[in-house]
């Protein structure tokens, strides 16, 4: 049976699902993209065992999923680039007032095709605006927008065995973790240090060498025979 990932847009899964492959090479991994609109829906109706969404989620679907934060994501305002702000470093939403902000739940590839031809901005996570960066915008951050947040998440009532190992595996769980309810609560762990400390192990400690006397200074042990003619 094909254990499938939701993931929303700007997502990138890669660190994860190399780690399921080498641990469970018995269990295909299925791939499903979703939208701000159905990223809940999906696991809600088992189309997707766990997904990568971003929050919010409707209030009433993230009743039922159980939902771990991973990281923050940078906010960024996409401007043409011939703007007076494009010379700026970042922007604040004062800033941006008067400006037209184009809705991103829409299509963000049209919006940005606005932008482009010089009406109004889109403010978006940074991952979403890098998927339709072009030469005619520019992408400054926002430093005073609401941060936006990629989580894990998965149907609390079906938290089966493989769902908790990969969730173990996106919280940094090395392969020789125990699991289950009875383990012991485990620190979060950046997965990305964690995979690069599954890569490199750390080597161990080589027993110092005696020191090396060369034969000729060496210092005979016992008496000298003595030598004939």
């Amino acid at each position: 049976m094909t254990f499938t990932i939701g993931f929303a847009p700007g997502v990138t899964l890669t660190k994860w699902t190399r780690l399921w492959e080498e641990r469970r090479p018995d269990a295909a991994l299925g791939f499903l993209p979703v939208t701000d609109e159905n990223q809940a829906r999906v696991l809600i109706d088992g189309s997707a065992q766990v997904g990568f969404v971003r929050l919010p989620l409707e209030a009433s679907e993230e009743a039922r999923l159980s939902v771990i934060r991973l990281y923050s994501e940078v906010v960024v305002a996409i401007l043409p680039e011939d703007h007076p702000l494009a010379d700026e470093d970042s922007v604040t939403l004062a800033d941006l007032d008067g400006l037209q902000l184009h809705d991103n739940r829409g299509s963000l590839r049209e919006a940005v095709e606005l932008v482009a031809a010089g009406v109004g901005a889109v403010v978006v996570p940074h991952a979403l605006a890098r998927q339709h960066n072009r030469k005619d915008v520019v992408l400054r951050d926002v430093t005073d927008a609401e941060e936006t947040w990629i989580a894990v998440a998965w149907l609390a009532e079906e938290e089966t065995p493989d769902i908790e190992e990969f969730v173990g595996i996106v919280r940094g769980r090395s392969a020789n973790s125990s699991r289950g309810p009875s383990s012991p609560a485990r620190e979060k762990i950046d997965p990305d240090l964690q995979v690069a400390k599954e890569k490199h192990p750390r080597k161990k400690a080589e027993k110092p060498r005696g020191k090396y006397v060369h034969r000729s200074t060496a210092r005979p042990q016992g008496k000298r025979r003595r030598q004939g003619r």
